[in-house]
């Protein structure tokens, strides 16, 4: 794994979340510990609405701090309509250490390089059902309140998770911007450390 990418969650202090917070992803690690301990392919679809900013978040974090406990586990995103992947996302994971490549294109297919030796994450807007996500056997993960009001019934999903987080979206184009969706993508690689570290080898 990248040192950039070491050194951030090192730092990160996954002990100072709040009691509210710890509480919404309690179903989360009850679900990674039913699977860890069958020993099963552990799959999460983290699902928002345009699968643009906090579900792509959400995507990379779980999936690279799972790598850094031990856990390899395949992480996926989606929406409820295709726009793209949000250019202010991938400005604050490359501000976090990974080296990004941009294909271009109205609904461009980034990839993320975090580990020398692993394949990079591939982040571009898709319907939660579309490929590569998985048809069965996942975790449907809510990220956002409007995608779990609007989407009441997610196919084959093994269980349903509400962990809403609050959009960047709304600092759009002002001098809080990049601070905003760096904040939200620091709360979001907390969390997922809280949540693997139960499971740390």
């Amino acid at each position: 794994m990248k040192n950039a990418i070491i050194n951030l969650i090192n730092r990160v202090d996954h002990t100072s979340i709040s009691d509210r917070r710890k509480d919404l992803l309690k179903p989360l690690q009850e679900y990674l510990s039913f699977k860890i301990k069958q020993k099963t392919t552990v799959n999460l679809n983290f699902i928002c609405t345009h699968n643009s900013r906090r579900s792509q978040l959400a995507q990379v974090w779980a999936k690279v701090i799972g790598e850094f406990y031990g856990h390899d586990i395949n992480t996926f995103s989606g929406g409820i309509e295709i726009t793209s992947c949000d250019k202010r996302t991938i400005s604050s994971l490359s501000r976090s250490g990974f080296e990004v490549t941009n294909p271009g294109g109205e609904n461009p297919h980034y990839e993320l390089k975090f580990h020398p030796y692993k394949p990079p994450i591939s982040l571009f807007s898709k319907v939660y059902d579309d490929p590569p996500n998985p048809k069965t056997n996942f975790g449907a993960i809510m990220t956002c309140t409007h995608a779990d009001k609007n989407c009441p019934f997610i196919a084959c999903a093994e269980k349903r998770i509400s962990l809403p987080y609050e959009d960047p979206k709304e600092y759009d184009d002002t001098d809080e911007e990049a601070n905003m969706y760096d904040q939200r993508s620091f709360q979001i690689a907390r969390e997922m450390k809280f949540v693997f570290s139960k499971f740390s080898d």
